[in-house]
């Protein structure tokens, strides 16, 4: 009997060892596979949706238009850089990005003229502790991964967000915007860098889609040169929304005059673009169709953001624009000029654009909108200031 019973122990004892080497198998084959699904959700997060490693889907997307408005650009020629071959590329990327981003030309002075103090133009892999890329961003510091801000696109897109943010960033000077963004120890670098910046930006943004081509959105026979749905042509030249231009609100058989420079024509043509969108004193007009009144036009910022979108940047205010260009009679008005009027020549109270045929585009006050009207109708004008040409 006890040698039956010695015998069965030592059968259950043989079951037990035999589930538990089982178990430890189906363990070890589950741990296996958690582990797998885990690389795989890794390497997903790696390849988002837009397939370029590293970005979020909508960087990915920002990333590819950017590679499509690089694509048609020019050749540029910039004095002033060490290594212009390594240089310009990382300059075009950084205007291209900002246009895409809807950031006027002097956010992207801005961005430029940090990223020439930061890494001298040029997306270097070391730098101050975990410092990197064009504008040395930092890991440590949630300005994302290595892999990230080693891509020219998200760093340039990560320092415009930031840059944005900035109440009133627009009426600051070029130093004091790139430090409010960058936190630097050298605050006032930044300043030696801005007539470069300035330069490059200029050279750059007509290059990339500032300058018309193709029939206008919304106005058959009307000229200009601007591809559908609203944006500054085709095949590689950019998607600045230039708005539609409501019917009725310009002069039967109007178009924008030929022979203006192209910066010009561009200026003009986004400024038709706002037409009907509400005055807004102090308004930014980044977005004149929006919600935001803070984001309309008065006279002024109508002004400064059509050249900022042909990529000629100018002040804010009609006391500092007066000084943007060079002084023309007013007999010898062409269209892109600009008119002051009210107040006096040295403090006027009011700008608007010359559209040509004795016409003008402007913001003029409150409850009012954004209209085209005689020049005649501005009353005297006090100043004609030509800022291209």
């Amino acid at each position: 009997m006890k040698k039956k019973f010695k015998g069965w122990l030592a059968s259950v004892a043989g079951l037990l060892g035999l589930a538990l080497v089982l178990l430890a198998a189906v363990g070890a084959h589950v741990a296996g596979l958690g582990q797998s699904e885990a690389e795989a959700a890794a390497a997903a997060a790696r390849c988002p949706v837009g397939g370029q490693p590293g970005l979020d889907p909508d960087t990915a997307d920002t990333a590819r238009k950017v590679k499509e408005m690089l694509a048609g650009s020019g050749d540029v020629n910039v004095p002033g850089l060490s290594e212009p071959e390594k240089q310009i590329p990382n300059a075009k990327v950084i205007v291209a990005t900002g246009i895409q981003k809807r950031v006027p030309a002097r956010g992207q002075v801005v961005a430029l003229a940090t990223a020439l103090q930061e890494s001298t133009l040029i997306n270097i892999d070391h730098g101050d502790r975990d410092s990197l890329g064009l504008f040395q961003q930092r890991p440590s510091q949630g300005w994302g991964t290595r892999e990230q801000i080693m891509d020219p696109v998200y760093s340039s897109g990560k320092f415009y967000d930031r840059l944005v943010k900035i109440k009133d960033w627009e009426q600051m000077p070029v130093t004091v915007a790139a430090q409010k963004v960058q936190r630097s120890g050298f605050p006032d670098a930044y300043a030696k860098h801005e007539p470069l910046a300035t330069a490059l930006q200029q050279a750059i943004a007509p290059t990339l889609g500032a300058a018309p081509a193709g029939p206008m959105p919304g106005q058959p026979g009307l000229g200009g040169g601007f591809g559908p749905a609203g944006c500054a042509g085709q095949g590689g030249t950019g998607n600045v929304d230039f708005g539609q231009i409501p019917p009725g609100t310009l002069p039967e058989g109007y178009q924008v005059p030929a022979t203006a420079p192209v910066q010009v024509q561009t200026a003009i043509r986004w400024a038709l673009g706002q037409l009907g969108t509400m005055y807004q004193w102090g308004g930014s007009c980044t977005n004149p169709h929006g919600p935001n009144a803070s984001e309309r036009c008065d006279c002024s910022s109508l002004t400064q953001r059509a050249y900022g979108v042909a990529g000629k940047e100018i002040t804010r205010t009609t006391y500092t624009q007066i000084h943007d260009g060079h002084v023309v009679p007013p007999s010898a008005i062409q269209p892109g000029d600009l008119l002051f009027a009210v107040g006096s020549a040295s403090r006027p109270e009011h700008v608007a654009m010359a559209i040509g045929y004795g016409y003008v585009v402007h913001a003029p006050k409150p409850g009012r909108v954004v209209e085209v009207v005689k020049q005649a109708d501005l009353g005297p004008i006090l100043l004609v200031v030509r800022v291209i040409g």
